[in-house]
């Protein structure tokens, strides 16, 4: 009998040990469990980890310098596409699903399968990848004043950049630029921070509306057609002195938060998942070395819930020269709340940096976790754990025919009518479609990459129309005239040419090349040549339309008097027949200026409000017109 029970009790002691083995395993994997808290699985998960591996999430590197082997044995965080990064050349949706599938499978190789998170500079739409729709860049959004198709741009780029098999942007620009002399002015919706603040809207066009019981500051994104999105860059890169690129921001705190920083407010309060730190300074400091403002104020005070990420290389530029003093940097960065951190090539370096800091009680362990936590909570949060690997489900998406026809309709509600006739008499606009013979000049009329600006294809745009697909400007003149007109084309004519050829009106197209960042730090703001000996020839000889193609206001009044009809046209994209709507009157004009337009160099900076404000066209100003359909109906 006591045999039995010794028996009995071992038999329910080894079921005991079994039941609780199990249930142990089944606790052991909570992270992995879509049924738990977010919160639960972070700590779970975090809990797991070594500190090779954490250090490994904290990283991003540029798919240039990715492959499985690399992201399985560095346990890799992120990967990147920089300006012009990608598989080959005129990649196609399935190219890119597949590169990056080849790097997830990688991570998900590792010990605890953390998928990474892909980004790319999706700032214009889906603007490095081929047969992509391009958007207006912001300055010209902003001249909509239209924070509801913004909306929607964030929409229809969300969904062709995860048709590419990426969950990630670095956008929207949320920079204030007060200085028009800057390279990435037209990154920017305005020098007037209430209407940046509006156009923080496009931000659940990319990831969804958050729920009504969300907690502020906490990243959201709302599904497998939506992308975390990144607020940049933090904060006051639009006020640098002379709007030179990464230079010092001289400003009083009231300035910084009365100009600068709300848009980073509604930003958080809108679900943003990450933000992006700036290259520039303030009062001198560095942004990347920044506690103050990284910590103390954006996560302490704002409450902001996601991740900090550097700019490229951004941690190499907190010494002058960069990576003069590579060990301090990462320090600086990493302690000043730097949560990832974008080191495209150079990330070896980094991880023996960070680990020697960490083991030398240098940079303590809770940094760490926190850095990682708030990495685990954005990929958490966007499902990218039940999710990490992309389909070809909305290849279709990629430069889709709706896509396009927002674009459209985001170009010509971006469009300011500057002058139509003079002092408001004789209006050129609409023109006519049916006409015996007209001319179209300039060295912008039948140029896409013009048209499209920097961040286009390749980092600096490019030159010509065989990169990507679009309508230029001269296309869609084609294909609205009247069948019956006459159309000649000529980039540059000469005087005899255009007097002698009898032209009923001319539609001149000039203005900048493509640029990006410090490139386009600009002293002089003055339009390519021949520009201005187009305007002279032509003007002077026919009535003409000007078309200002370019990325913020440049000189323009020496040549004003004899425009009979001024449109600034911004970078519209590749969606040209938004210009051609409005110019000759399917649809009215109605963008206002969301920058000064000034009258020389001189007066800069200058914006709406300042003492000294002279411009030649004020803030917020633009001609309005009826569409000739209306103007028939009247």
């Amino acid at each position: 009998m006591v045999r039995v029970l010794v028996q009995v009790v071992g038999i329910v002691c080894l079921w005991w040990w079994w039941s609780s083995a199990a249930m142990a395993g089944t606790e052991s994997i909570k992270y992995k469990d879509p049924n738990q808290p977010v919160a639960v699985r972070v700590k779970d998960l975090l809990g797991r980890m070594s500190l090779e591996e954490k250090i490994g999430q904290m990283v991003q590197i540029d798919r240039s310098m990715a492959n499985a082997e690399v992201m399985k044995s560095f346990f890799i965080g992120s990967v990147l596409s920089g300006g012009g990064s990608v598989p080959l050349p005129q990649a196609s949706a399935q190219d890119w699903v597949d590169m990056i599938n080849g790097f997830q499978k990688g991570s998900l190789s590792t010990r605890l399968g953390i998928p990474m998170i892909y980004g790319i500079d999706a700032v214009h739409g889906h603007n490095n990848v081929y047969n992509a729709t391009i958007f207006p860049h912001n300055v010209g959004l902003g001249a909509t004043r239209d924070p509801e198709l913004v909306k929607r741009i964030g929409a229809a780029t969300a969904l062709e950049v995860r048709a590419t098999g990426i969950p990630y942007v670095f956008a929207p620009c949320i920079a204030v630029c007060r200085d028009p002399r800057w390279g990435r002015c037209y990154e920017s919706y305005s020098e007037d921070h209430q209407i940046v603040q509006d156009m923080t809207e496009i931000i659940p066009g990319l990831q969804g509306d958050i729920p009504s019981n969300s907690r502020k500051g906490v990243p959201y994104v709302g599904g497998k057609k939506k992308v975390a999105a990144c607020a940049k860059h933090f904060v006051g890169d639009g006020g640098t002195t002379k709007g030179i690129n990464e230079n010092n921001t001289v400003i009083d705190w009231h300035g910084m938060l009365s100009i600068h920083m709300p848009a980073y407010s509604d930003s958080i309060i809108k679900g943003v998942s990450t933000i992006m730190v700036s290259y520039s300074s303030w009062n001198g400091e560095k942004m990347h070395a920044n506690r103050e403002l990284v910590t103390g104020f954006l996560k302490d005070t704002l409450k902001f819930k996601g991740f900090v990420i550097s700019d490229w290389e951004g941690v190499d530029r907190i010494t002058s020269p960069p990576h003069s003093n590579y060990s301090y940097s990462v320090q600086a960065a990493v302690q000043a709340g730097i949560d990832m951190v974008m080191v495209p090539f150079n990330y070896t370096e980094f991880i023996d940096d960070l680990t020697y800091l960490v083991k030398n009680n240098v940079i303590p362990m809770d940094r760490i976790d926190d850095a990682v936590a708030r990495i685990l909570l954005a990929k958490f949060s966007m499902g990218l754990f039940e999710n990490p690997l992309a389909d070809y489900n909305l290849v279709n998406e990629l430069g889709s025919q709706a896509h396009r026809d927002l674009a459209r309709e985001a170009v010509r509600k971006s469009q300011v009518l500057l002058k139509n006739g003079e002092n408001g008499t004789n209006p050129l606009l609409p023109l006519p479609k049916k006409a015996p013979k007209i001319l179209v000049s300039g060295t912008h009329a039948d140029n896409l990459g013009y048209q499209c600006g920097g961040w286009t294809i390749a980092w600096q745009g490019f030159n010509g129309n065989n990169y990507t697909r679009g309508t230029t400007i001269l296309a869609a003149v084609n294909s609205t005239v009247d069948p019956s007109t006459e159309i000649v084309y000529h980039e540059n004519p000469d005087s005899d040419f255009v007097k002698s050829n009898n032209f009923a009106y001319a539609i001149v197209v000039v203005g900048e090349h493509p640029y990006s960042e410090t490139f386009g730090d600009s002293m002089t703001l003055t339009m390519v040549d021949p520009g201005p000996s187009i305007i002279k020839n032509v003007c002077e000889a026919v009535k003409c339309v000007v078309v200002i193609v370019s990325g913020r206001p440049i000189v323009i009044e020496p040549y004003i008097s004899s425009i009979h009809a001024l449109v600034a046209a911004w970078l519209p994209g590749t969606e040209g027949q938004g210009v051609t709507d409005v110019l000759f009157g399917d649809y009215g004009f109605s963008g206002k200026l969301s920058r000064t337009w000034f009258r020389t160099v001189d007066q800069l900076p200058m914006n709406v409000g300042d003492s000294h404000y002279d411009p030649l066209f004020p803030f917020g100003f633009g001609v309005t017109t009826e569409s000739v359909k209306d103007l028939v109906r009247r």
